[in-house]
């Protein structure tokens, strides 16, 4: 007859409080001294906590509209970042990349500067932190190397906790990525071939200067102006119907308004364009636009029958990007 094994005394619990517990993997005891795995006791708070969506991730950040539009729209671009605090030693400088080489989160170049890569795929719910998290990360790697992915703590801080909030944020859009290294003329071999294939992927867009977040784009058929708004959807859908049912949204001849999109908590309007008209054509109109947008959103009357049949076919356009 087999002995009945006699039940283990199970140790007493260490009283730690929910912020002191640190993060072990999945299957490992929790920290805390409950008796169960990580993964079915503090880890599933820390689990909820990182994939809870944050709406509008950016939001705070000096150029929001800007960073929405780097993250969603433009293929090869550049920024400066100014960190709270200053650079530490032998970091010389922190620039954000729309995107990086074999897409990695970011690079710590052989001098010690840091570039933190922005379309990447995030592994919780705030891109905010996620990329805090790989900045802080990029700033002890090793110089000459990529930072891997990995995994923000929960309570980890946010961009807007590690970047200066009153360094404006001022976008270069590059024609090609030869951002990506040093010396790029002189490039051979596979970095060269790699640069040729990302620049002949890219879509030619540029940054329309003085409005923040509208970014015109070539396209095969027809150009657009896509434009990054800040202003509350439904004001903003609300105006934009009335521009539309009085006939004044359009950038000019050929030009049409034709929806918009959400991106990051954010509303992006889009207007096809003629493919002979370019960014610097489409300045002057786009900046008389803002000047009428700025009027119907001061306007709080009714919508009429038109307008609202204009914002019902603008609505039914809509889609959502994140």
């Amino acid at each position: 007859m087999a002995k009945k094994r006699r039940p283990q005394p199970r140790a007493a619990a260490v009283q730690i409080k929910d912020g002191e517990v640190p993060v072990v993997g999945a299957r490992e005891p929790c920290p805390c001294g409950s008796g169960r795995r990580y993964k079915a006791c503090h880890g599933r708070q820390a689990a909820h906590a990182v994939t809870e969506l944050v709406r509008r991730p950016f939001e705070g950040l000096p150029g929001e509209c800007d960073w929405v539009a780097l993250r969603e729209l433009v293929p090869a671009a550049t920024a400066p970042l100014t960190l709270k605090g200053g650079l530490p030693d032998g970091v010389p400088s922190v620039t954000l990349a729309t995107v990086l080489p074999m897409a990695w989160p970011a690079l710590r170049r052989d001098n010690g500067a840091v570039l933190l890569g922005l379309q990447n795929d995030t592994s919780s719910g705030d891109i905010s932190r996620d990329l805090a998290d790989t900045l802080q990360r990029a700033l002890t790697t090793e110089p000459g190397h990529p930072v891997a992915a990995g995994r923000a703590l929960a309570d980890g801080p946010r961009l807007q906790d590690l970047l200066d909030l009153d360094a404006p944020f001022e976008p270069t859009v590059h024609t090609g990525f030869e951002f990506w290294v040093e010396n790029a003329e002189n490039a051979t071999g596979e970095v060269a071939a790699s640069l040729e294939r990302a620049n002949a992927a890219a879509i030619p867009t540029a940054r329309i200067p003085g409005l923040e977040g509208a970014y015109w784009c070539e396209a095969p058929e027809k150009n657009h102006l896509r434009w990054v708004t800040e202003h509350p959807e439904e004001h903003l859908l609300d105006a934009l119907a009335r521009l539309h049912a009085a006939g004044t949204s359009a950038l000019g001849e050929g030009t049409r308004l034709v929806g918009s999109f959400r991106a990051h908590g954010l509303v992006v309007p889009v207007w096809d364009l003629p493919s002979s008209m370019s960014a610097d054509d489409v300045a002057g109109p786009a900046a008389a636009f803002q000047e009428r947008l700025a009027k119907a959103l001061a306007t709080d009357a009714p919508l009429t029958a038109e307008e609202r049949r204009a914002r019902g076919g603008l609505t039914n356009r809509q889609v959502t990007l994140s």
